[in-house]
Order: C-alpha cells, then structure tokens, then sequence
C-alpha cells in the first residue's frame, strides 16, 4: 500500500529532549514523509524551541514544516519568522489559530486562523505551502457543526493548500466531514491525523479536552486492560492500523502521525500498512 505520510512532533523543552527527538527522527526518517512539522505552544510560548526543532531537521536535509499560530502573535513577529523561514528555503507552513493560556489576556493580533492565512499570503505570495486544521467531529468551542464547516471553508478560501485533521478513532467522522466540504467547493487535499495508542489514561484526558471521542467500544476496551500496558498498545496497534488501512482504501490522500517525540507505534503501524 503507497501512501504519502508525514510526522508531527513537538518541541522538547531540554538539551536530553533535543537529542533523544533526534534519535526519535533519524528511526522515522526511514518512512520518507513528506515533511516532519512541529508544533507550537499556547500563546506562541515555545517560538524559540519551535524554531530549533525546525532548524535541526531541516539542517539533517529532511522537510521541515513549522507551526504557526494567531494566539499571541503580531504582524511583526510572524513577518519575522517567515523572513527567516524563507531564508533557509522552508518550503511548507502549518498555520493554526492556537490556544489562550491560562491567565493570558491578550490574544494578539490576529484572532482566527484564516487572518493569519490571509496574512501569509499577503506577505509572501505563493512562497509557502500552507496548511490549517480540519476538525471531523468538530472544534469543541464551535458554535455549531455547521459553523465550524464555515469557518473551516473561510480558511480555505484565505489560501490554504491543505489541510491535516485533528484526530479521530471514527473512520466514519472523517468522510462524512470530507463529504460536508467537498459539497460547499473544498477540494483541497485533507489529510486525516493519526493518534497512536501508547496509553489509556492521558489519551482519555486529551481527547475529552479537544473534542476527539474515542467511541464507546474502545474505550470500554481499553478501560478493562487496567494497567497492562503491553495489551493496550497491542490493541492500540490493532485498532490504529485497521482505521489507517481504512482511510486509505477509502481514498484519504496520506496520514500525519502525532508521534509524540516516539517512533515505535508509527513504524510498526506503517510495517503493518507494507
């Protein structure tokens, strides 16, 4: 099965961090994604961490792709960074709205993720390959289903390239979703966004937080290993690499694996997909 993949990872906070995500890449760099992105935090707070993650991989000769976020930012600072990326020929760009700290009042100066699209265009033309988040089981602040499709097509319309898929566990989310945009005029490549299984507890909490339902079979399932790691990730990888098997026969156009900073999970599910 050939399909197109990419990796996401997020910034390590120390110099042990750094080197064991180094390691972490080297292992995945044998898949060949298309790009390894990093991620950003709330309120822009690892910019400086961000860029160096960035810069590491792209100086080992592998696609970087940075993430960019509204929270936080001004016009300066994100013409800025893409004044930077631009000169060390990054080629592609994840911009995200982003979230609020806690206790941060000022959100910055841009407000939804499609200004920031529409800004990056202005800035740098087609310079960028940019793409935006898409939420199957919709955003959990939006206001409706419904809303949440407008304001995904408002960031399409902005000058998006693509998009890459908060996670899910519902084959069935992601196409109906596909099948919603596709009918107001996207056609722009979605890429569905995989969540390896590594454990139960911290997985629950994270899903329940940014609106990702882990369906009700699974999570009984998982609830009855207790403690048993071993048999939770081996059904993880069961579950994981049956939806990717699926997506892909379904038409998806790639994957983009949340890592976690780890490559067991994502290259066994890749041997899995041959």
């Amino acid at each position: 099965m050939s399909f197109e993949l990419s990796i996401e990872f997020f910034p390590p906070q120390t110099d042990e961090g750094m080197a064991k995500l180094r390691a972490t890449r080297d292992e995945l760099a044998i898949l060949k994604p298309s790009f390894f992105s990093v991620t950003y935090g709330a309120g822009g707070s690892t910019r400086e961490r961000t860029f160096a993650a960035v810069m590491e991989i792209h100086n080992a000769g592998l696609p970087a792709a940075p993430h960019l976020s509204c929270i936080g930012s001004t016009h300066d600072g994100i013409r800025s960074l893409l004044d930077i990326y631009s000169e060390h020929n990054i080629q592609r760009i994840v911009a995200l709205r982003g979230d609020l700290p806690s206790g941060m009042a000022d959100a910055g100066e841009f407000r939804y993720a499609n200004e920031l699209v529409e800004f990056i265009r202005a800035e740098t033309g087609d310079r960028f390959h940019i793409d935006v988040a898409a939420y199957p089981e919709w955003h959990p602040q939006a206001r409706s289903p419904q809303h949440d499709l407008e304001n995904f097509k408002r960031k399409i319309d902005a000058g998006a390239d693509g998009a890459i898929t908060q996670y899910f566990y519902s084959p069935e989310a992601y196409e109906n979703f596909v099948n919603a945009v596709r009918a107001m005029g996207v056609t722009v490549p979605i890429v569905p966004g995989i969540m390896p299984i590594v454990g139960f507890s911290k997985l629950a909490r994270f899903s329940d937080a940014c609106g990702a339902e882990i369906p009700r079979w699974m999570r009984r399932k998982l609830e009855s290993y207790g403690d048993d790691t071993a048999s939770i990730r081996a059904f993880g990888l069961d579950v994981v690499s049956d939806l990717c098997a699926r997506l892909l026969e379904g038409g998806a156009p790639g994957l983009h694996f949340y890592s976690m900073n780890q490559s067991a999970l994502t290259l066994e599910i890749c041997k899995r997909l041959k």
